[in-house]
C-alpha cells in the first residue's frame, strides 16, 4: 500500500476507534474518575505502570490503588510519609515497589515542581522519560523497583510511559486523552508500541524490525510523523484497534 493510501486508511481508522466508547473497557476509565490535575497525573502514572496483563486484572488492581489512596491520590501522598505497610500486588509490582513510587512521587511534588516539570517540555519522548526516571531514582529504593521504570536508553520501547504521556498531553475532544499538560507538544509524543500496535504496523510495512524495541518505535514514528507531524500519536488508536479487533484483512 502506497504512503498516501496508508495515511488515508489510518485516518479513517482513527475516526473509528478514537472516541469515548474506548474508555469503557480500558484501564484509563479509572483515571477518568478524577478531575483535579494532580490526581489525574498520579493515578494516571500508577495505572500506566501496572498496565500489563489481563485488562480486568489491571482495572481491579487500579481500583485497589484508588482505595488505598482513599480516593484522593494527591492529598494522600502529601498527608502521609510511611507507605511501607500498604498491601498491594499486581504481577511483579508489589508493596516494596508501591512504597518506593509513593515516596518518589511525594518527593517530586515537594521538591521538583510536580510530575509535569520532571518530564521536560523541551525534550522528545525518549529524553523526557529518561528525565522522569532520573528524578524518581533520587529517592532511596531497592534495586528490584528499577525494572518498573522504563529505560529507553537500554532499548526499551517504554510502552507504558509513552501511553501515560499520550494521556497527559494529547487533547482532541474525543473523550479519551486528557491533555492537561499545556506546555508540552503532542508533536513530540511517541506511540505506546505493544503487541497489537506492532502487528498492525508490520502488516502495513511501517516496521521491519522483529523486536518491539525503541529502534522499532523510531522506525514507526518516522512514518507517522510524515502523516501528521503535529499529532503523530493519534495513530495509536488505529494501529491498536485494528489488531485488537482482528481487522487486519487488507
Amino acid at each position: 500500500m502506497k504512503t498516501g493510501l496508508i495515511k488515508e486508511f489510518l485516518d479513517e481508522k482513527v475516526e473509528q476507534y478514537n472516541h469515548d466508547s474506548f474508555v469503557a473497557d480500558d484501564p484509563i476509565q479509572i483515571v477518568h474518575q478524577f478531575s483535579k490535575k494532580e490526581d489525574i497525573e498520579i493515578i494516571g502514572l500508577l495505572i500506566s505502570t501496572i498496565a500489563w496483563g489481563n485488562r480486568k486484572s489491571i482495572i481491579k488492581n487500579g481500583d485497589r490503588l484508588v482505595s488505598l489512596m482513599q480516593g484522593k491520590p494527591y492529598q494522600f501522598l502529601m498527608d502521609n510519609s510511611d507507605f511501607s505497610k500498604l498491601d498491594f500486588v499486581h504481577r511483579t509490582f508489589n508493596t516494596v515497589d508501591l512504597d518506593f513510587f509513593f515516596r518518589a512521587l511525594k518527593n517530586i511534588y515537594e521538591n521538583h515542581g510536580g510530575l509535569e516539570q520532571v518530564f521536560s517540555k523541551d525534550l522528545d519522548s525518549k529524553y523526557a522519560i529518561l528525565s522522569f526516571r532520573e528524578a524518581m531514582l533520587t529517592t532511596p529504593h531497592e534495586s528490584r523497583s528499577e525494572k518498573h521504570l522504563a529505560n529507553p536508553a537500554k532499548g526499551s520501547s517504554a510502552k507504558r510511559m509513552n501511553m501515560f504521556l499520550r494521556w497527559m498531553i494529547r487533547k482532541d475532544k474525543k473523550g479519551v486523552d486528557f491533555g492537561i499538560w499545556k506546555n508540552h507538544s503532542p508533536a513530540k509524543l511517541y506511540v505506546p508500541l505493544d503487541v497489537h500496535t506492532g502487528v498492525s504496523a508490520r502488516k502495513l510495512g511501517l516496521i521491519t524490525r522483529n523486536q518491539n524495541d525503541w529502534k522499532a518505535l523510531e522506525e514507526l514514528m518516522t512514518h507517522l510523523k510524515t502523516y501528521c507531524p503535529e499529532d503523530p500519536c493519534k495513530y495509536d488508536f488505529a494501529l491498536f484497534g485494528m489488531s485488537a479487533n482482528n481487522e487486519l484483512d487488507f
